[in-house]
């Protein structure tokens, strides 16, 4: 499937979403109420919605505003969260996931969202759309809660590959400054690598020689390099973009996740310390919501796997109505905007870069009379 089939709506047509019913930890309900949510502020888009349909007829049949949107794909087979990826790809034919992501790869939907295993979904992910040419490994990027006007940062990678190396972390500069435009409506994102400094002679080699590529890549790529990042910028309003490996992602953005939980559960409970401080909670009450709904997860719930031919958005297993709602929105926006072909674009132009400069190298050292 090349990259161009990836606007999958007919001419001035609805764009068509493919939804995986099953494999969230709150079952298909959540998913068709979240549904549901997003089609009272959207009214255009349609939704292929896989599943076991005798329990997914019912719940559809409840919700008028899915009627004549909403087609479902029949898929006995569930991918728990158990399941090893391994398993699910020897094994998987007849699951919702499976399916999903076949409407995507067989041009009737334009991106798929799941709740499922994430490990599962990568995997499946890469085999049954591909890669995109010249990325060797895809990325999960996810909006950070940020101090930048936008609201959100861009992080990638969190955890689809634990290794990167130099070439792979440029690959993800440019995809999260892809993302960055499309999904945050920025013309030119800052990007930084994530470092233990931002001194240009801390952190490993492999770090180093993608902060040289980046920042050549830069005036081509449309983006600023700000060099290296530290964890502090992660929420700041240094950067746009933060590049990293899925190691150092996945454990960043788990501890952000729980000092989130900690300090609302700390707050809490200063709250209901005493008769006064209940008092004060409730002189603080518009204050506290402001401050909830900026932090809210559900905002923007739902991490993009980038770099295959196909968008998929992997929703939170644990997302309640809204947080699907945010997901499946997400994956709209990203729909609309073009996003899969604009980032196949940009990977195409890198790549074809890195082989002329490669080529010209090569020529030079011949001229040299060196061995290239």
């Amino acid at each position: 499937m090349s990259s161009s089939a990836q606007d999958n709506r007919p001419a001035n047509g609805p764009l068509v979403l493919s939804i995986d019913a099953m494999g969230g930890d709150r079952g298909p309900a959540t998913i068709v109420a979240g549904l549901d949510i997003f089609a009272r502020r959207n009214r255009s888009a349609q939704f292929l919605l896989h599943g076991p349909a005798a329990q997914l007829d019912p719940l559809v049949q409840k919700k008028r505003r899915l009627a004549g949107r909403c087609e479902i794909r029949d898929a006995q087979g569930v991918v728990s969260m158990e399941d090893k990826p391994s398993h699910v790809m020897r094994n998987g034919q007849d699951t919702s996931m499976w399916s999903t992501l076949d409407s995507v790869r067989n041009g009737e939907a334009t991106v798929a969202v799941s709740c499922g295993n994430t490990g599962a979904l990568m995997l499946l992910s890469m085999v049954r759309l591909r890669k995109l040419p010249g990325v060797n490994r895809p990325a999960i990027a996810v909006l950070w809660p940020s101090k930048n006007p936008q609201g959100f940062n861009v992080m990638l990678d969190v955890g689809a590959d634990i290794r990167a190396d130099a070439q792979d972390l440029l690959k993800y500069a440019l995809m999260g400054a892809s993302y960055a435009r499309n999904g945050l409506a920025l013309d030119r994102p800052r990007i930084g690598l994530l470092n233990v400094g931002t001194e240009e002679h801390k952190g490993r080699a492999e770090l180093k020689q993608a902060h040289d590529l980046i920042a050549a890549q830069a005036e081509q790529g449309n983006f600023e390099f700000v060099g290296f990042a530290e964890g502090g910028d992660i929420p700041g309003d240094r950067c746009d973009v933060i590049v990293t490996d899925g190691f150092t992602g996945n454990i960043a953005l788990k501890t952000g996740e729980g000092t989130a939980s900690l300090i609302g559960q700390f707050l809490r409970e200063a709250f209901a310390y005493s008769p006064l401080s209940r008092v004060a909670a409730l002189l603080a009450l518009t204050s506290l919501k402001r401050l909830q709904a900026r932090i809210d997860p559900r905002r923007k719930n739902g991490g993009v796997f980038l770099g295959l031919n196909g968008t998929v958005v992997k929703s939170h297993g644990a997302a309640d109505a809204t947080g699907v709602a945010a997901a499946v929105e997400l994956a709209y926006d990203l729909a609309q905007s073009g996003f899969g072909d604009r980032l196949a674009a940009r990977i195409a132009s890198a790549a074809s870069t890195a082989e002329d400069t490669a080529a010209d190298d090569g020529d030079e050292q011949k001229k040299d009379g060196t061995d290239p």
